[in-house]
């Protein structure tokens, strides 16, 4: 609506939804990344849009309570559209698995980006990809269910925001 009205550049429009788990252990989380820019302001880093009433479990306790470590939780630079206003940059988040586990991811904005307003660029779209023990790196689809061994990484780089208005030289 935000679009159709020209006043807000789109955001990552995904909750990127991953769980993991097996017999014994099981979680799930949703993971932010940028909002768009408005005709007056930036965008904003690694935030939930579209959705309210959510925080991600503290790294160390993730850790103490599941046999995984989260390697890299982090701001996906450049991931924002370009514009008078920049997009809000998405993440990037590195989990490795410690033991056997299902992983599944639902996400969104992996093939069309997050569209930029009034001359602004569209935001990068996000990727899925696991790395396995061996090091070679496989991507994944947008919605996807992976069998997890001991050393691998399931890595989620989410959306960046579209920016807003074009960029003059001066």
């Amino acid at each position: 609506m935000y679009g159709a009205l020209g006043v807000l550049a789109a955001s990552q429009g995904t909750m990127n939804n991953f769980t993991f788990g097996n017999e014994q252990y099981q979680y799930y989380e949703t993971i932010c990344g940028g909002s768009g820019a408005g005709a007056t302001f930036d965008g904003t880093d690694a935030v939930h849009t579209h959705m309210t009433n959510s925080r991600l479990t503290d790294p160390e306790v993730l850790e103490f309570r599941y046999p995984v470590l989260v390697e890299s939780f982090s701001i996906r630079p450049n991931s924002g559209g370009k514009g008078k206003y920049n997009g809000g940059n998405g993440i990037t988040r590195k989990i490795r698995f410690l033991e056997p586990m299902t992983a599944n991811i639902l996400s969104n904005h992996r093939i069309i980006p997050t569209f930029g307003l009034a001359g602004g660029n569209a935001g990068k779209v996000g990727q899925n990809s696991v790395q396995r023990e061996d090091g070679t790196v496989k991507e994944i689809e947008s919605t996807a269910t992976v069998e997890m061994n001991a050393g691998d990484i399931f890595i989620i780089e989410t959306p960046g925001g579209g920016g807003y208005g074009g960029i003059i030289d001066s």
